[in-house]
């Protein structure tokens, strides 16, 4: 059995990284950059005004109230290109070109236009520079804005269309093919018999895949039939980069996974991490080289498993600069056990008076206890050996996918 961390670091080697595509920058969003964005020019590209009010000289208002001749306006899309000269205001607009000459804005609440706009009174005095942004200030033509391995948000979305990236390279999406197996499964739609129950693992991995940047697929439910499982992996293969199975991977009469991949030829790199939940994973290459990862059956070991492992794996594909869930420091507001493996809970996070993050786990009754993982937002992570966390002692936790 290897560890958590071990585990990761085979993903990481193992994972190739998807040969990146070019997008409109409309469907950038969400999108991990393939290239560093760089400024094409200065920003801003001109001295620009914050306020509202009147372009002078600092030299002429230091002794208010002052009255000054308004020569012109400069507005934003429209500013004023001449030189300002001793004793002379240009009324201005927020964002607008400040003109040659001018050093200072004052904002038009300190101020009062006379001699029907021909004149305006300056009531305060302002210091030099006041309320204007120079250009270049916020950055310079040729520096790197964003880097490469970077997930586009929606600000970053301004910062393409400020520098002209109406197309932007990004990591390809990975195709991920979802098979759940399990006799005991039926469809959604329809209402379990005796000793079944609904597939709820094809929906939680699917959409855990797709916050992760990939297009999903969800196949047919393989049942426990090793006759069926061999075809639809291959199948699902056929049409993807990545496999996600779930249930089969332990060591019962019934768990079919690992036989169905050892007689398609895969090469499997692990099966069993020192985990809690999620002991049993399989994480394997088809001779094609899609991977697959075989996750455990319960909801709370896919959830568990899927964010430690195969997202991992889907982010790299991507190009991300650090595909592994990010861990993070927090205070717990409730004991929580242990065991000989390292455990990741499911729990609650939040900020504290003080501005610390606390997390509470959650009361739940084992890895098939999805009505409280649907709760969590963090997993809290327990080391290996540890019998008990008491309250008020820091843990690491990562925070899942929303």
């Amino acid at each position: 059995m290897i560890t958590v961390a071990e585990a990761i670091q085979i993903i990481k080697e193992q994972t190739r990284r998807l040969s990146p595509e070019r997008v409109e920058i409309e469907d950038a969003l969400g999108r991990f950059l393939a290239e560093d964005i760089i400024a094409d020019c200065d920003l801003p590209p001109f001295d620009r005004s914050q306020m509202d009010g009147y372009a002078v000289r600092a030299a002429d208002i230091q002794e208010p109230p002052v009255r000054l001749r308004i020569v012109g306006e400069s507005a934003a899309g429209a500013g004023w290109h001449n030189e300002l000269l001793a004793g002379q205001a240009v009324r201005i607009m927020t964002g607008a070109p400040v003109p040659n000459g001018a050093d200072t804005v004052q904002q038009v609440e300190f101020t009062r236009e006379l001699d029907e706009g021909a004149s305006v009174e300056i009531q305060h005095t302002a210091d030099l520079g006041r309320s204007i942004v120079r250009r270049a200030d916020e950055i310079r033509s040729g520096e790197t804005v964003l880097r490469a391995g970077e997930r586009i948000n929606a600000a970053m979305m301004a910062v393409l269309a400020s520098f002209g990236y109406a197309k932007v390279s990004v990591g390809q999406e990975p195709r991920v093919a979802v098979l759940a197996t399990g006799s005991e499964l039926v469809p959604v739609s329809q209402k379990p018999g005796q000793d079944q129950i609904r597939d709820s693992n094809n929906y939680s991995i699917g959409a855990y895949a797709a916050l992760a940047g990939a297009s999903v697929e969800l196949m047919p439910l393989a049942g426990d039939d090793p006759g069926r499982l061999k075809p639809q992996i291959t199948s699902a293969a056929e049409r993807s980069d990545v496999v996600v199975t779930s249930g089969g991977v332990s060591m019962g009469v019934y768990d079919f996974t690992k036989t169905a991949l050892n007689e398609l030829g895969a090469e499997i790199f692990f099966e069993r991490v020192s985990l809690r939940p999620g002991k049993p994973i399989v994480f394997a290459r088809l001779p094609n080289g899609v991977l697959v990862f075989g996750l455990p059956g319960n909801p709370v070991s896919v959830s568990v498993t899927f964010n430690l492992f195969a997202r991992t794996s889907l982010l790299a594909m991507q190009g991300a600069l650090e595909p592994a869930l990010e861990e993070e420091w927090a205070i717990l507001e409730r004991s929580v056990k242990g065991s000989d493996r390292e455990s990741y809970l499911p729990g609650q996070i939040r900020t504290g008076e003080a501005g610390h993050l606390l997390a509470q786990p959650l009361k739940w009754g084992g890895s098939s206890d999805f009505v409280a993982l649907a709760r969590a937002n963090v997993l809290i992570k327990v080391p290996a050996g540890v019998a008990m966390l008491e309250i008020g002692t820091t843990v690491r936790v990562v925070r899942l996918p929303s």
